[in-house]
């Protein structure tokens, strides 16, 4: 093997923990939509004792589209500062 796949090769030797990392610094909200994700999922399952009378199936719908709706919400939100920064906060030339 040569030094030069060796070194192409060495970028691909990132662990989850780093890659994640980085991911955060490029892109801050997709950590926010998950943190937000296991939150509300976390919530669901704290409530599922005292859902009263209503069907385990249908809290968990509910549980379901209100964890998908913030993280949605958290990728239009980091999708709108992005084109924000890119297209309006930069001087024109």
């Amino acid at each position: 093997m040569s030094s030069d796949t060796d070194v192409s090769l060495s970028s691909y030797d990132e662990d989850q923990g780093s890659k994640l990392i980085r991911k955060a610094r490029e892109a801050p909200f997709v950590p926010i939509g998950m943190a937000g994700f296991a939150a509300v999922v976390a919530y669901g399952l704290y409530r599922l004792k005292s859902r009263g009378s209503t069907k385990m199936s249908v809290h968990l719908l509910h549980m379901r589209v209100a964890a998908q709706g913030f993280v949605v919400g958290a990728m239009t939100l980091g999708m709108g500062c992005y084109l924000y920064e890119e297209f309006w906060e930069k001087p024109k030339s």
